[in-house]
């Protein structure tokens, strides 16, 4: 395994062990489970932010890989990307939100903000695998460019 290949399974590896705590914690919590619930969401939050250093990282010394599939898949593929990273953006802000909430005890809103945000983690995670699929498993062999470049298909 090539240092191209290592950090994304790497990160995607971080955002599945998430999404899954997220589901756990979220069990807990209905189980009224509250100081387990904590626990676990913290946990998912810190896997969530392990993936963002690694992902980030990636990024700024190594790039982002480049669709490698069929020309004619690319456009499809470019629409699914940044579906999936304004998904995932969005979904962080309500992350981060969430936790504030819970760490302020303001328990309604975290409760009623929470179900959205786990539901937005949970297709992030899923279309952050199939973005990692997609790039690595099925159609390896795209080069690895700037990030812009990656996403865009610039130069």
């Amino acid at each position: 395994m090539s240092i191209y290949t290592l950090f994304p399974t790497i990160s995607t590896t971080f955002i599945v062990i998430s999404a899954v705590l997220v589901a756990i914690g979220w069990n807990l919590a209905i189980k009224r489970k509250l100081d387990a619930h904590k626990k676990v969401m913290i946990a998912g939050a810190v896997f969530a932010t392990l993936f963002f250093i690694v992902y980030s990282s990636r990024t700024i010394f190594v790039g982002n890989t480049v669709w490698g599939g069929p020309d004619s898949l690319e456009p499809y593929y470019r629409v699914f990307l940044i579906f999936h990273i304004v998904l995932a953006t969005v979904a962080a802000v309500f992350g981060i939100s969430t936790l504030v909430l819970g760490f302020k005890e303001r328990f309604a809103k975290h409760r009623k903000i929470g179900r959205v945000t786990s539901i937005m983690w949970f297709f992030t995670a899923i279309t952050g695998v199939a973005v990692y699929v997609l790039l690595y498993v099925m159609y390896p062999g795209g080069h690895t460019k700037p990030m812009l470049d990656a996403i865009f298909g610039l130069s």
